[in-house]
C-alpha cells in the first residue's frame, strides 16, 4: 500500500479529470458520465453516437473496448459487445475511433472499460502506450484483481494514464485502502454487486444505499474523485448519487439500450441519446 510515484509528474495522470471536477465544483455541479461500446453498431454510427454523447452536455465518457465474454456487464451491454465484434471492430478499429473522439473533444476526459485479455493480446506495455497516444485519461480493467494489478499500474503511469479501480459494495478496509491509493482520475464506487445493467435494477430503485459509506471512507483515505456506476438510468439516481457525495455518475445500460432500440432508425438514435443525456446531466446541477 501506499501513494506510487512514476517516470512522469503524477500531476500529469488523470489531469483532464482535475480540470473537469474542479471545473464543475466550481459551478457546484457534478459529473455525468455516459458509457458505451466503441464501435456498436458499427464503426462509423459509433462514432456519431460519441459525439452526440458530447454534444447533449457529458463531462466525460467512459467508453468499452467489445469483448467476447464481458463477465462483468448484464445482457444489454453483451448484445453491444456482440453488435460490434459482429461489425468487425477490434482493438485497431478501437484506437482509430479513440483519436477522431480526441480530436473532435480535446478537453474531454476519456476513460476505458475493459477486459484484462484485450491488454494481454497487445502486451501490457505496448497497450498503454498507444492508449495514451491517442489521448485516453484512464483505464479500468474488470476483471483485473488489485493484488495482480502491479504490471498493469506501472506501465499505466509510465505513459500518464490514470489506472482506475472498483470500491465494491462491503469491501475490507485494506481493499479500500488499497483502491484509494492506486487509482487516480476518479474512483469506480459501485452501487451495488452483481453486473451492469437496468436489466437487472428497476429506474425506481435507490442506487445509492451502500455507496454514503464507501464514499465516507474513501474520502477518509484521500481517494481519488468517487463516481458511482451500476444501476444508473433516471435523473433521481443521478441526484442520489450525489447527494450520497459522490463527484460524479456513470449510466451504461440505459445509454447502450437507447442504441439497440434503435438499430434501424440512426436519426432516431441519435435524437434519443441527446434527450436522455441532457436530462441526465440536468440532474447533476
Amino acid at each position: 500500500m501506499g501513494q506510487e510515484t512514476n517516470t512522469q509528474s503524477t500531476t500529469q495522470v488523470g489531469y483532464r479529470y482535475q480540470q473537469t471536477f474542479t471545473a464543475l465544483a466550481k459551478k457546484n455541479e457534478n459529473a455525468f458520465i455516459p458509457f458505451v461500446i466503441i464501435g456498436d453498431p458499427n464503426a462509423e454510427q459509433s462514432f456519431d453516437v460519441i459525439k452526440v454523447l458530447i454534444d447533449a452536455g457529458a463531462d466525460a465518457l467512459e467508453l468499452g473496448i467489445p469483448f467476447s465474454d464481458p463477465s462483468a456487464d448484464g445482457i444489454t451491454i453483451q448484445r453491444a459487445a456482440l453488435r460490434a465484434l459482429k461489425s468487425g471492430i477490434n482493438t485497431d478499429i478501437c484506437i482509430d475511433i479513440l483519436a477522431k473522439v480526441r480530436e473532435y473533444a480535446p478537453h474531454i476526459p476519456i476513460g476505458l472499460l475493459l477486459y484484462g485479455n484485450l491488454v494481454f493480446a497487445r502486451g501490457i506495455d505496448n497497450f498503454y502506450r498507444d492508449m495514451a497516444q491517442v489521448g485516453v485519461d484512464s483505464v479500468l480493467i474488470a476483471d483485473l484483481p488489485i493484488r495482480e494489478s502491479l504490471p498493469f499500474r506501472k506501465a499505466a503511469l509510465k505513459y500518464g494514464v490514470a489506472p482506475i479501480f472498483i470500491a465494491p459494495p462491503n469491501a475490507s478496509d485494506e481493499t479500500l485502502r488499497d483502491v484509494s491509493s492506486y487509482s487516480r482520475g476518479y474512483t469506480y464506487v459501485l452501487s451495488r454487486a452483481g453486473v451492469t445493467g437496468v436489466d437487472v435494477i428497476e429506474e425506481s430503485t435507490q442506487a445509492t444505499s451502500p455507496a454514503e459509506n464507501l464514499i465516507s471512507q474513501l474520502t477518509q483515505y484521500h481517494a481519488a474523485p468517487p463516481v458511482l456506476g451500476f444501476g444508473i438510468s433516471a435523473p433521481q439516481q443521478v441526484k442520489d448519487a450525489f447527494t450520497a457525495g459522490a463527484s460524479g455518475a456513470i449510466s451504461g445500460s440505459a445509454v447502450v439500450k437507447i442504441i439497440e432500440n434503435n438499430l434501424s432508425d440512426h436519426d432516431k438514435m441519435l435524437t434519443e441519446l441527446t434527450s436522455f443525456v441532457s436530462k441526465m446531466k440536468v440532474a447533476t446541477k
